[in-house]
């Protein structure tokens, strides 16, 4: 039999470094008020002793779990197979591991995630909630906004007409597709097809909106609905083939999407770039650079993407309730840059 180690103690930490109990708690609880060589024994006592806070009594000191949930808004068979989906995630975990915080991963795909989620945020276990790949009319915002917790969005949401205050990340998703766009005019194609992402999602409304930024008069054709899966693409592509044999280009809503539609247009024995030049969005490691040819692309930052969210949601949690409502206020939305990566494709 293991014998048990009892756990140290506050009393225990507050013996060791010689200062009071309640010295030890507002140390440890990050409250201010204590003298620099004071926390310098509290936080060495800490180590020596091994001490580890009782989360619970903490959360009740601090109103706070350091815990937060990011809901990604769509099934676990595409969460898990999308390399956007672990980019995204990794740069969220980094920033928060790096402030001390845990990540609470959920997944939402039909309506008993809804419910199973709402009923979970509104248990207080997490301080805030980082949301991305929401659809039109999804019902989270909702769920968030009843819970009481303040929330980033990645993308652009659009909550049916939009509410004031709402924090959100996205790269520039129509600029970055007027750019693929130009390019392939640049050299030369005239006939340029767009398979879309699914288009209720912002991401997939603004890039096709870019497209018809620089292609106004496009024709009706040209354009067919993907939903960001290399399946889409596959077959966006076929049907293509079918409508406008003569097409002589395609930029697609991702690189998932374009490595889809290269296959079938190898298939077809169309060759790329000579006959087809084809452009991706995202720049997604490894699948740009794997494809057959390496694939041009939009890239955005997508970890620095998730980066970002949880550094604004974590600037959020940190300003005290009494804080004048004008100091460091959190933008409301940030957009980042999107730079176009020439490869062999176009």
């Amino acid at each position: 039999m293991t014998e048990t180690v009892p756990r140290p103690t506050l009393e225990a930490v507050a013996a060791r470094a010689g200062v009071s109990r309640a010295t030890v708690s507002r140390v440890v609880n990050g409250s201010d008020g204590v003298r620099e060589p004071l926390a310098e024994r509290v936080r060495r006592a800490v180590d020596e002793l091994g001490y580890v806070p009782n989360q619970a009594a903490r959360s009740l000191v601090t109103r706070r779990h350091d815990a937060v949930a990011v809901i990604v808004a769509e099934p676990e068979t595409r969460v898990f197979a999308d390399p956007f989906f672990a980019r995204q995630l990794r740069g969220i975990s980094k920033e928060l591991t790096a402030h001390d915080n845990q990540l609470v991963l959920l997944l939402t795909e039909d309506r008993d995630d809804h419910a199973r989620v709402g009923r979970y945020l509104a248990g207080g276990h997490v301080d805030g909630a980082l949301v991305f790949s929401l659809h039109i009319d999804d019902p989270l915002p909702g769920l968030i906004r009843r819970a009481g917790l303040p929330a980033v969005f990645g993308g652009r949401p659009d909550f049916g007409g939009g509410r004031d205050g709402v924090v959100y990340v996205d790269s520039d998703n129509r600029g970055g597709a007027r750019d693929a766009v130009r390019h392939l005019l640049g050299l030369g194609r005239s006939r340029i097809a767009h398979i879309t992402g699914a288009l209720d999602q912002t991401s997939a409304v603004d890039r096709l909106d870019g497209f018809r930024d620089v292609r106004v008069d496009t024709d009706p054709r040209l354009v067919v609905e993907g939903d960001f899966t290399a399946a889409s693409g596959e077959r966006a592509m076929r049907e293509l083939l079918g409508r406008r044999p003569d097409l002589d280009a395609v930029f697609a809503a991702n690189d998932l999407t374009a490595a889809g539609a290269l296959r079938v247009l190898r298939e077809h024995g169309r060759r790329v770039p000579d006959d087809v030049a084809v452009v991706g969005f995202d720049d997604m490691q490894p699948v740009a650079e794997q494809t057959e040819p390496p694939l041009t692309t939009v890239r955005q930052d997508i970890e620095g993407m998730g980066r970002l969210m949880a550094r604004l949601l974590l600037r959020e949690l940190d300003r005290p309730a009494t804080a004048d409502e004008d100091a460091g206020v959190t933008p409301s939305g940030v957009v980042l840059p999107t730079t176009l990566v020439r490869r062999a494709s176009a």
